[in-house]
């Protein structure tokens, strides 16, 4: 692919991307502590020292949860096996190998990564609520095993004479600050994932698994390690808990109430944020347990009724959480976002490379870039694509048309991995990529647009583009840069800091397409670009189409618009019921009856 050089009035990366200083992020998170430990100081009553200790560890408990669910969008109701695996863990080692929680809870957490992962590998083949329900399996499984194993109740030995080597210290207070600790390190933690490749990985994610893939991200290796570091800072935090409570029964780390309450603080407080597990738990859990102290005799359970109503609320006020519907309200005023600076202006458009005005010479022409040959795929008794079979130069412009159920978007799920084929060969530069995921295909070199454009929503623009350039951003810096020439090529870099919910469909278009361009594709397989655009919509898409290939990218296009098709593409293949009816230039194929018979139709003919 040739370089690209961006115009001297282009954003620079700094504007797309500014610096933030790191203080700015850790300083609500010390001032929270802080005021947390100071109000621990006035008071001296222990039922309200073990309240004020319990809130933090509940909430690092929920940044548990949120790590994995509440960025990947995956519903765990299973974190209550690497609760229960870290308090039975500390307990067990505590009194059988005289092992000290200062060092059981660290191995705690070692033990809750690696049975993260083996729980993972065959989880993560199931998807929706088969998802969820598998993870709940897992901790009531070994709710069973613990009884059985003869674990009903199980009781940390007092050792006073040397309290601080056993954590143990008669001062509550101590309790409150080591419990501020673990939820400060999950803070930070939650933080820094959220602002790694992992959480923009884990965001694009939750938003659109697919387009994740098509952009090169991992979705599986990603989802194994944030699931690593969640099961592992549960299982922490359920060492922690059993060392506080002196006693472990299998029902109150295991049950299916412990699992419940920390999905509860992370959707209440708003999932995918560091903020909202922290404020589910400054609310939830001391109402909770106030009225369980209050009210608990009179009504058993009534801590499953204010979590319940608390699902209940959040479902009908604020669906995503009090953390961002507060922000939404905030953000409203400004909801139309200033571009960063007026957009360059698109350097001219090359002419037409139909044979009607002398079509350009193509670039690179030195053999196929991807070669296809009898490529299959059935659906049951439909041949959705049958013994289909082309090659694509170096340079060109592919057009792929054909009636609606032709085949089209189903040859394009078979190129990139989407759809497994029957049968056939695809070959990108003599490699068989025929059968690999789609992030693998797109680092090989394939980039892919969608026929109904996959925005993540909730990030913003320049975002998005990032997401698709750490495919071959070797460095943070280096990503960021690939994303900055996208956006300016694709003329979309005005609008890099606006929420991707807040574009228009042309922008969508072009956002979309830059985060594909992003990774560096040697071929750009755009499924329907110009899909509910507008005439002059049309004309700056098919300009930016035309100014890429300029720049050395291969394409392949399946679009309807076939007036704009017959000036943008150099060839046409045509699907009619799976199967290829005619291949040629544009003159050829418009004036080929069998196309116009199964395609164009008569108006077509009378008007050519």
């Amino acid at each position: 692919m040739m370089s690209y050089v961006a115009p001297a009035d282009a954003p620079s990366v700094e504007d797309i991307f500014p610096p933030e200083a790191a203080w700015r992020s850790l300083m609500p998170i010390l001032a929270v502590l802080l005021c947390w430990g100071a109000a621990a100081f006035a008071i001296t009553n222990s039922y309200y020292l073990l309240l004020m200790t319990m809130v933090p560890v509940w909430a690092a408990f929920g940044l548990s949860w949120n790590l994995f669910s509440g960025y990947s969008g995956l519903i765990s109701f299973g974190h209550a096996a690497f609760f229960g695996l870290g308090a039975y863990f500390v307990t067990l080692a505590f009194i059988v190998f005289g092992l000290t929680p200062w060092l059981g809870i660290p191995i705690a957490g070692l033990l809750g990564a690696v049975a993260a992962l083996l729980i993972g590998l065959p989880t993560f083949r199931l998807r929706g609520h088969y998802f969820a329900l598998a993870m709940l399996a897992y901790p009531l499984a070994l709710l069973s095993i613990f009884e059985w194993l003869g674990y009903e109740e199980v009781t940390l030995p007092m050792k006073r004479e040397a309290g601080a080597t056993w954590m143990q210290f008669a001062d509550y207070h101590v309790y409150v600050f080591l419990a501020l600790a673990l939820l400060g390190g999950a803070m930070l933690l939650t933080r820094a994932v959220e602002r790694s490749r992992l959480g923009l990985a884990l965001v694009a994610i939750r938003q659109n698994e697919p387009a994740a893939e098509a952009a090169g991200i991992d979705t599986l290796r990603r989802k194994l390690q944030a699931l690593s570091l969640s099961g592992g800072l549960a299982a922490l935090t359920g060492g922690f808990y059993a060392v506080i409570l002196l006693v472990v029964t299998p029902d109150s780390v295991f049950g299916m109430l412990v699992s419940a309450q920390a999905l509860t603080l992370a959707m209440f407080g708003g999932v995918g944020s560091v903020w909202g597990p922290i404020i589910g738990a400054v609310i939830l859990i001391p109402l909770s347990e106030l009225l369980q102290a209050k009210l608990g005799a009179v009504i058993p359970g009534i801590q499953g009724v204010v979590y319940g109503l608390a699902i209940v609320a959040v479902i009908l006020l604020a669906r995503e959480g009090l953390f961002w519907r507060v922000k939404d309200l905030l953000r409203r005023p400004a909801a139309q976002a200033m571009p960063l600076a007026p957009a360059a202006t698109p350097p001219p458009a090359p002419p037409p490379r139909s044979e009607a005005t002398d079509a350009m010479p193509l670039l690179e022409v030195t053999g196929p870039l991807l070669e296809v040959t009898g490529l299959s795929r059935a659906f049951g008794g439909l041949h959705a694509v049958q013994d289909v079979s082309f090659s694509v130069r170096s340079g060109e412009i592919l057009g792929v048309i054909g009636p609606n159920g032709a085949g089209k978007t189903t040859l394009f799920n078979l190129l990139n991995g989407f759809v497994r084929p029957d049968a056939g060969a695809v070959l990108l530069r003599g490699q068989n990529i025929l059968g690999q995921q789609p992030n693998r295909i797109c680092r090989a070199g394939i980039g892919r647009t969608f026929q109904v454009v996959r925005p993540f929503a909730r990030m913003t623009v320049a975002d998005n583009v990032r997401a698709g350039a750490h495919v071959h951003g070797a460095s943070e810096a280096e990503a960021r840069a690939l994303a900055r020439a996208a956006l300016v090529r694709t003329g979309i870099a005005g609008q890099a800091r606006m929420l991707a919910s807040q574009l228009t469909n042309l922008q969508l278009r072009q956002m979309e397409l830059a985060r594909a361009l992003a990774g560096s594709p040697d071929l750009l397989l755009l499924d329907e670009p110009l899909a509910g655009l507008g005439a002059g919509e049309i004309e700056v898409l098919i300009d930016v189409v035309r100014r890429i290939a300029a720049d050395g990218v291969t394409i392949v296009i399946i679009e309807h618009t076939l007036h704009a098709m017959v000036r943008l593409v150099d060839r046409f293949i045509v699907l009619d019921h799976g199967t290829v009816l005619a291949t040629g230039s544009p003159t050829e194929v418009t004036q080929n009856p069998a196309v116009i018979e199964a395609y164009l139709g008569k108006a077509w003919a009378e008007h050519a």
